[in-house]
């Protein structure tokens, strides 16, 4: 490990992110290094961690090296890893202009929820195609203090429980993850999203991100609010062949998500790359073996 390591932040709709450029893969991020770095007071602070690396250099991304060059290899701010961050994947690719890498126009990246389609606009706005929805059968319960609601269970690579509440002050303080029943719709967690709506096709949402706590913001969870929503106002794109769009606003700012006839999802919102510099090796051994 050479004695100083460089990082970015950067952040999406206020869901913000250490960034490591890492091509070759040979800087090591146990959890523990991860916590460390994404330690608001301690460390640097984050969400999570953009840890970018190439494809053909990581184990879990191999067999994607064809389609993508580049793999998001994320990780929540607790160190434990994610199969996807819709935010992320936007910062990750306006790192990747940042330094040259890609210019505006599409580019894909490889995830561990597979390989996303991102096009990055003159206007600085980046979309990304966060894949199809799974709506797996069976009721799922969410609950905060007293009050219990009922979720829709949404997969958009990572699970997610949608709840729709008359006031976003109802999901409490969202420190520690709501509990949800039966265990078995969620063996590995869950990011929880409360949802109110604010107009026609506007919604605004509050969430728990699995890992993270409450964030400002979470694109794969405005994904799973926007198909929510759109099937409890009957509409089903697969459907009808007519696609659907919601305005979704996050604390941290505001996205918009389209659901495509042939089931596609993409999202649309800001990507801001805010600071750069050096992570002193020797800090980052300490706080790992702390």
């Amino acid at each position: 490990m050479s004695t100083r390591i460089a990082f970015l932040k950067g952040h999406g709709t206020e869901n913000d992110f250490v960034i490591v450029p890492d091509p070759e893969n040979t800087i090591d991020l146990p959890p523990a290094a991860v916590a460390a770095l994404c330690d608001r007071r301690a460390g640097i602070g984050g969400d999570g961690l953009l840890h970018v690396v190439r494809s053909a250099s990581h184990p879990e991304a191999e067999e994607m090296a064809a389609e993508a060059e580049w793999f998001m290899d994320y990780r929540n701010g607790d160190g434990s890893i994610a199969e996807m961050c819709g935010n992320g994947v936007r910062v990750f690719a306006r790192y990747l202009q940042r330094a040259g890498h890609v210019t505006e126009g599409d580019l894909a990246v490889a995830t561990r929820g597979g390989v996303k389609t991102v096009h990055l606009a003159k206007n600085g706005d980046v979309t990304v195609g966060m894949g199809r929805a799974v709506l797996p059968e069976g009721d799922v319960t969410v609950s905060v203090g007293e009050r219990s609601w009922p979720a829709r269970n949404v997969n958009m690579g990572n699970p997610h429980a949608v709840a729709f509440v008359d006031d976003l002050a109802h999901a409490g303080d969202l420190l520690s993850s709501p509990p949800f029943s039966p265990a078995a719709a969620y063996p590995d967690g869950v990011n929880v999203e409360f949802v109110v709506d604010r107009g026609p096709g506007h919604v605004a949402l509050r969430v728990h991100e699995r890992g993270s706590g409450e964030t400002r913001s979470c694109g794969t969870g405005a994904c799973a609010v926007a198909v929510a929503t759109a099937r409890r106002d009957g509409a089903d794109p697969t459907a009808t062949g007519t696609p659907v769009t919601y305005t979704v606003d996050v604390p941290g700012g505001t996205l918009v998500i389209t659901e495509r006839p042939d089931g596609e999802i993409e999202m649309t919102g800001p990507a801001v790359i805010v600071a750069e510099g050096e992570i002193d090796a020797d800090w980052l051994e300490a706080a790992t073996s702390a």
